[in-house]
């Protein structure tokens, strides 16, 4: 059952619909982890006599009879994702694999200070479990498609097997624009780069220090692509290269971000330098720090770059901290391409994610995105050849579809109907950079109608997350509201 609501919960509404949030924040779901959240929601649904089955990828599809008089509407699936991105400040000693997000009510916000929220897509999971327990809700048959691991690679839409499904009508509740209809979206790829390397001895009269950037908003890596926000790792990568020019620096390790969907906030290097830089180096890297604060003025301005004395044993080999140093400094990253075609929306970028490297191997992530799967080849392959240049590995991996637009959608013309009927006023109608499963689920099931809509979550991917509370009353308003107008529908 759902567990008690968080007093920050209390007296939200709808009441249903925050009462499944709660049980979500308390339940751990990191991508690829979400057995014991599946479990707790199968025997849920049991309970209220509905038919559950986990597929072979671990989603989760729970059916419900149509209401009374609805039984030969078309059926409807209403799809979201179980996991959640995990992000923490550097100070937070939250562990994602147990303890519960601590949700903070304030100025008709639910947010997340120091975490991840898990609005995205916690919210959408809840509006559908509401839904499945709501018997004045009149609808057609439903079928919940619960899916796994969306945020690590989509593998629970990429395992999801032709003919599980039984519905026609499909929607998605996984976008964070309230008042808005998504009728299309980016697909992807990851390349994957890994060079193993070799270690070399300190050079002798030397001083280690840590060097630290850090302070960025980060943010979701499609949604936030274009807000020109900084990129810790690239940010690092200059500084490094910088202080390559001025000194015989020598790299012992390099770490930065920590998720591949996730802009990066933060980013470290260990290096070596000549003994008695101290005081240059922090002037150095005041400089920098400046310099960095007015590029991305009104954008990142808490940027902050330090740097303490530590120790190591060993460096990168020079060769090697050559090859990483300038494969980064020149890799892409961020909008390469706006669409001709949707003036103002992102067609094609790229998000220089994760990098870890040390005196004994190296690897990086990149999560190139396009609403064109030739756009997203293309981009992928460039990686594949700057990293080519120096015999180092990069592989493409976990290629996922776009969503191509049909606006001339019959379920989107009703949906639009409804929410102007609601609300007085009409809905956008929009496509998103982010990736959504409907282009992996659209692949299996060409003949689904399918639209994505949400209420207003801001801050997806990085801590302080939060959603707009009244958005969420909408998002239930216009989900029973299309229920109910698709239970009146002729048989398909």
């Amino acid at each position: 059952m759902p567990a008690a609501i968080d007093p920050d919960l209390t007296g939200l509404q709808p009441a249903a619909v925050w009462q499944h949030f709660a049980t979500l924040c308390r339940t751990p779901r990191q991508p690829k982890r979400e057995g014991p959240l599946r479990e707790h929601l199968r025997q849920w649904a049991s309970s209220l006599g509905l038919t559950t089955i986990v597929d072979a990828a671990g989603n989760l599809l729970i059916r419900k009879a149509a209401s009374r008089g609805a039984e030969r509407a078309p059926g409807v699936i209403l799809q979201a994702h179980l996991d959640m991105v995990c992000q923490k400040t550097l100070t937070s000693q939250h562990d994602f694999s147990r303890d519960p997000i601590r949700p903070l009510c304030r100025d008709g916000w639910l947010a997340a200070d120091e975490t991840t929220l898990g609005a995205d897509n916690g919210i959408g999971v809840a509006l559908i479990l509401a839904a499945l327990a709501d018997g004045s809700v009149h609808h057609g048959p439903i079928e919940a498609l619960l899916t796994v691991d969306e945020e690590d690679g989509m593998g629970g839409a990429h395992g999801l097997a032709p003919g599980l499904l039984r519905g026609h009508l499909l929607l998605n509740l996984d976008t964070e624009e309230w008042g808005e209809f998504f009728v299309g979206c980016a697909g992807g790829v990851d390349v994957n780069v890994h060079r193993p390397a070799k270690a070399e001895g300190l050079p002798a009269a030397c001083e280690v220090w840590r060097i630290e950037l850090q302070g960025l908003r980060g943010g979701h890596s499609g949604i936030d692509i274009h807000a020109q926000r900084g990129n810790a790792i690239k940010l690092l990568v200059r500084v490094l290269h910088d202080l390559e020019q001025r000194w015989p620096l020598r790299l012992v390790d390099f770490v930065g971000g920590s998720a591949r969907n996730a802009l990066p906030r933060e980013a470290t290097a260990t290096v070596a330098l000549p003994a008695g830089l101290g005081t240059a180096l922090a002037t150095c890297l005041g400089h920098w720090q400046a310099r960095l604060r007015q590029e991305l003025s009104g954008v990142d301005d808490r940027l902050r770059i330090d740097c303490k004395a530590t120790t190591a044993d060993r460096t990168l080999a020079a060769a090697e901290q050559a090859i990483w140093l300038r494969s980064l400094h020149a890799a892409p990253h961020g909008v390469r391409r706006y669409s001709l075609q949707l003036p103002g929306v992102v067609e094609t970028s790229n998000n220089l994610g994760m990098v870890s490297i040390t005196a004994d191997e190296g690897s990086c992530n990149f999560m190139v995105r396009s609403l064109l799967d030739s756009g997203s080849a293309a981009l992928a392959e460039e990686i594949v050849s700057l990293f080519a240049l120096s015999a180092t590995i990069a592989e493409q991996a976990g290629h996922y579809p776009g969503w191509a637009p049909n606006r001339e959608s019959p379920l989107l013309a009703l949906c639009r109907a409804v929410f102007a009927r609601e609300f007085g006023h009409e809905a956008k109608v929009q496509v998103i950079h982010a990736g959504l499963e409907c282009g992996l689920i659209a692949a299996r099931y060409p003949d689904l109608d399918m639209i994505s809509f949400g209420p207003t979550i801001r801050g997806a991917h990085a801590p302080g997350e939060c959603v707009d509370i009244a958005s969420v009353g909408n998002a239930w308003r216009l989900l029973t509201a299309i229920l109910a107008a698709t239970a009146a529908l002729p048989q398909r």
